[in-house]
């Protein structure tokens, strides 16, 4: 009898293939040939699902999307239960450091989504996703900046401190990507509580 092929099993295949010659190799690298012969697949059967290399980065951009707001769905349920505001200050924690490459999963999606917005600057076929993901950060970000003004006493403008806080994630997300020996998880949290420290003014 003929195999039965999953189609979301084999696409998990591909999008985790890309990620890995994303990561050793480049963006650019990540060709239909590239990502099958990674996954130990016939090329014929990523064409099957896949028009181009734009069409398949695409698809493992959005698969990574999903994966992350995935986990920050987890999160919100913790998150919203909870009146005690130490809980909700380390729900918030947790719930950022989803977006920062901690560990080898983490990591591997912050190189492809690095990659990614780097290409969509001169690919416009690129940009629409790549606004969306960044949209979808600062909407979150905008949230928990709010959620704080309205339970303490916020340090800052809400429009600076989101901004103030995007720009941390970003930085923390590019230099840990570009230099994990300096940039190292343990650093990453300790610079993301700080900051999240500053967000609230301190009590009299």
């Amino acid at each position: 009898m003929p195999k039965v092929v999953d189609p979301e099993a084999r696409r998990d295949e591909v999008v985790d293939a890309v990620f890995r010659v994303v990561r050793r190799a480049g963006f650019e690298q990540a060709s239909l040939r590239n990502v099958a012969e990674e996954a130990g697949l016939a090329i014929g059967s990523v064409r099957h699902y896949f028009d181009g290399h734009t069409d398949l980065m695409v698809f493992a951009m959005r698969a990574s999307l999903d994966r992350v707001s995935a986990r920050l769905t987890e999160r919100v349920g913790p998150l919203l239960a909870t009146q005690d505001e130490d809980e909700r200050t380390e729900g918030v924690e947790l719930m950022l450091s989803e977006l920062l490459p901690l560990d080898e999963r983490r990591r591997d999606e912050a190189t492809v989504w690095l990659a990614f917005a780097t290409a969509a600057r001169t690919r416009p076929e690129l940009r629409p996703l790549a606004r969306e993901s960044y949209d979808g950060m600062r909407t979150l970000v905008r949230r928990i900046v709010d959620g704080i003004a309205r339970r303490r006493r916020l340090a800052g403008d809400p429009k600076v401190e989101t901004e103030r806080l995007c720009a941390l994630i970003d930085g923390l997300t590019m230099e840990g990507v570009l230099h994990p020996e300096r940039m190292t998880p343990e650093l990453m949290v300790q610079a993301l509580r700080r900051h999240l420290q500053t967000l609230v003014e301190p009590r009299l």
